[in-house]
């Protein structure tokens, strides 16, 4: 194994746990009809299932109406050219192909069957392919060997009735020639006068040399590169693929070949590009190192070389990163709602124009946010779109599902094209790519996190996580010789990890000060000199007060103790937010539908009407940090006056309280659940909200009962993702940790603790 093909941040155990854990593997399938009853049972299967096989006999078209072919992709390898790994076998290949799935199903929808055909045979990989087609209304070839993956992706497109491609190839051509097409422009360079140099010449190479001629770079002014030098017409070791880029040079090495070249295209092997071979380059040169994890010329090498120089790489931690997931289930999305029959050039060509056009356009909040800025434009440093901007989907499938139709290629047509749109926004849910935000914002300002609890095995895995992933910089609490002999014991590498024993004589002094600084706070609140000492000696009052001092800038604690605890620390040390008066708690419940905030959900028993308000408040002012327009319903068991009682009262109380002074807030109730979350029911029954053809996204609960049954109920059986519990209203972030959390759950809250410190610290 090439171990360079894992990024060193991951370890090989993380690696291998992530697979291994739960349900072994990344995908499932899940039932899509009711299942439930002996009646449901009958409809599957037989006899009811008679029925839509003998609709299908008679019209084989109806598949797509009774049947998930049309929304079902196979993604397909015999494991001969996998990743950086080679030719490792169709079994080990597996892990990739499923997650591909998982790629096909989180940005597009797609659902995926991973097939794994052992053999190196190509006649035989053709026929098995040809013959298991019919279950599938797509096929992604994956991580086949060239020059084999020409002749079967050639043969399979012309013996075959459905959308084929093989990402390998086209994929990264796709990307690399939207980056090329707005790198041109951002130069002012003429693609058909641009000399153009490829280290590399595998099927990658081959498809984005081709794709790259189609929009007007002329194939005599591209040098290709082998492992043997430049692709000249004098080589006689050539197969028909690359002789089609055999020209007339003295070109023989790549650094001959770059002196003067427009534009660089790395297709190869890590750090094989000097600093010299760019500054030969033309005037304004273009550098697109796309080896991974090492790019042909680091991305800070490439940039130190010359100030006139635009870089790409495939690396998510710089920008203008070509990665194929901006391609390929975006266009197996489009080929699939219009039927298409194959994944023709004008598809291909659709799909790269919409990419490179959407680089052009205002970027929406959600991913300025992620990267920490608020003027994200096109650039020298932003020539593609990012790989978690919400537009992709809807405006990459429309172009090649046009393109589909325009060409001949489509079985179904679709004619209106907003509705689609809305559609392909309804599929993916709501701001679904939450976390991911939150992730990449978090990285681009990392912030001092601290916590409480380092003596226990969840916090170190997830402390060392969000360090190698740049989110955070953790501070770690306790006895320092108990910390690194469970590091040891786990094999958890806490290297250049800040820890601090607040009991250790080296802490003595910070004690006395932090305990001289809570004594002040809390001396008309009950608390003597030596309670304010005694109290700094515990690791939650300690961190709390390193986060007040300014020592960190967040603080995650609770793993160990009740909830209430924590919060109290929090409260007394910390204190609230000028001009709140409570603290209240919210979750951030990630479904099938989008992404849900509740509140309040852990602090508040039985608020009353000016409570609701003011937790409304803090929930309002929280999302909108997170780049989202709260749409908020306050929930009771009556809908508008339905019902009379003291629950609802209060609700309604509170909203007319909020609809005369804070009209700028969307917000509507009393509302039962089920309108609250369905549009459509909230606009037939009450079309006068004002929530009325919107989609909430917050639901304040009226009771701390209803509110932490719900989230529990839609975590333990809805098998929704929770992040939190938020703690609002303080000066500074401090979250309180279910005691049952999961290391993944303990990093998605210091994510979002981060998030939080990045945005406080503006205001």
């Amino acid at each position: 194994m090439n171990k360079q093909t894992i990024p060193s941040k991951i370890s090989k155990q993380e690696a291998l746990d992530y697979h291994s854990s739960g349900k072994p593997g990344k995908i499932e399938v899940v039932p899509t009809k009711p299942h439930s009853t002996q009646r449901d049972l009958s409809l599957a299967y037989s006899p009811g299932v008679a029925e839509p096989c003998l609709e299908i006999a008679k019209n084989p078209e109806d598949v797509y109406k009774y049947t998930a072919k049309g929304n079902l992709v196979a993604v397909i390898s015999n494991g001969t050219a996998v990743l950086g790994l080679g030719d490792i076998g169709a079994l080990a290949g597996k892990p990739v192909m499923e997650g591909k799935g998982m790629l096909f199903k989180i940005y597009a929808g797609i659902d995926v069957f991973d097939i794994e055909v052992d053999t190196k045979d190509t006649e035989i990989f053709i026929q098995t392919v040809k013959a298991i087609a019919p279950t599938f209304g797509g096929i992604n070839l994956e991580d086949i060997k060239a020059p084999e993956c020409f002749e079967i992706e050639t043969r399979l497109k012309e013996e075959l009735d459905i959308p084929l491609m093989h990402d390998d190839q086209h994929g990264t051509a796709i990307i690399s020639t939207a980056a090329l097409i707005n790198a041109c422009e951002l130069t002012k360079k003429d693609l058909s006068k641009i000399k153009l140099v490829m280290n590399g010449a595998g099927a990658a190479a081959i498809s984005c040399a081709k794709l790259y001629v189609s929009v007007g770079v002329k194939r005599e002014n591209i040098l290709m590169l082998d492992s043997k030098g430049v692709i000249s017409d004098e080589r006689k070791d050539l197969d028909a693929q690359k002789k089609a880029f055999a020209v007339k040079t003295s070109a023989r090495t790549l650094a001959e070949a770059m002196k003067d070249a427009d534009v660089f295209i790395g297709l190869s092997k890590g750090n094989i590009v000097s600093n010299a071979m760019v500054r030969s380059m033309a005037k304004n040169p273009i550098v697109l190192a796309l080896a991974n994890p090492d790019p042909e010329i680091s991305y800070e090498e490439a940039m130190a070389s010359r100030d006139d120089i635009i870089v790409a790489t495939g690396r998510s931690d710089h920008p203008n990163q070509v990665n194929n997931v901006l391609g390929f289930p975006f266009i197996f999305r489009g080929a699939l709602d219009v039927r298409a029959t194959k994944i023709n050039e004008e598809m291909k060509l659709a799909a790269v124009y919409a990419i490179a056009s959407l680089a052009k356009e205002p970027v929406p909040d959600s991913v300025n946010l992620a990267y920490n800025t608020r003027n994200l434009v096109f650039g020298k440093d932003y020539i593609i779109p990012k790989p978690i901007d919400p537009r992709l989907i809807y405006t990459v499938s429309p172009a090649v599902a046009k393109a589909a139709m325009e060409s001949g290629a489509a079985k179904k047509k679709i004619t209106d094209w907003e509705e689609y749109k809305n559609e392909l926004i309804t599929l993916m849910g709501q701001d679904n790519k939450l976390i991911r935000t939150f992730t990449e914002k978090a990285k681009r300002n990392p912030k001092r996190v601290v916590f409480a609890e380092a003596d226990n095995y969840k916090i170190l895995k997830s402390a060392l996580a969000l360090k190698e992933e740049g989110v955070a910089y953790p501070i770690l609490l306790g006895d320092i010789e108990r910390i690194n002999s469970m590091a040891k014991e786990y094999s958890i590498d806490l290297s250049d990890m800040e820890m601090i024993d607040p009991l250790s004589d080296e802490m003595s002094a910070l004690s006395l000060q932090f305990s001289e600084a809570f004594l002040e706070k809390r001396q008309r609140r009950g608390v003597t000199i030596y309670e304010a000492r005694r109290s700094m000696k515990d690791r939650h009052h300690f961190g709390a007060m390193m986060v007040e001092k300014g020592m960190a800038d967040a603080m995650i604690s609770g793993v160990t103790r009740s909830y209430a605890s924590p919060i109290k620390i929090a409260l007394q040390t910390i204190g609230m937010q000028e001009g709140v008066r409570l603290a209240a708690g919210m979750y951030i419940i990630t479904t099938g539908k989008g992404t849900f905030f509740f509140a309040d959900t852990t602090v508040n028993v039985d608020p009353t009407t000016q409570d609701l308000i003011d937790i409304t408040l803090l929930v309002a002012q929280s999302v909108k940090r997170f780049g989202i327009t709260p749409r908020i319903a306050m929930l009771s068991y009556s809908n508008f006056g339905s019902s009379e009682g003291d629950e609802p009262t209060k609700v309604r109380d509170a909203v007319n309280y909020l609809h005369r002074n804070h009209p700028d807030i969307i917000v509507d109730g009393e509302l039962q659940a089920n309108f609250a979350t369905n549009a459509s029911l909230l606009k037939d029954q009450f079309p006068f909200s004002t929530l009325a053809n919107k989609n909430v996204n917050t639901l304040i609960f009226p009771n701390l009962s209803s509110g932490n049954i719900a989230y529990k109920l839609i975590y333990e059986i809805g098998g929704a993702e929770v992040i939190g519990p938020i703690l609002l209203g303080l000066k500074k972030p401090m979250h309180v940790l279910p005691l049952d959390c999961s290391v993944r759950e303990i990093v998605n809250l210091a994510t979002i603790a981060v998030v939080e410190a990045q945005e406080l610290s503006k205001e």
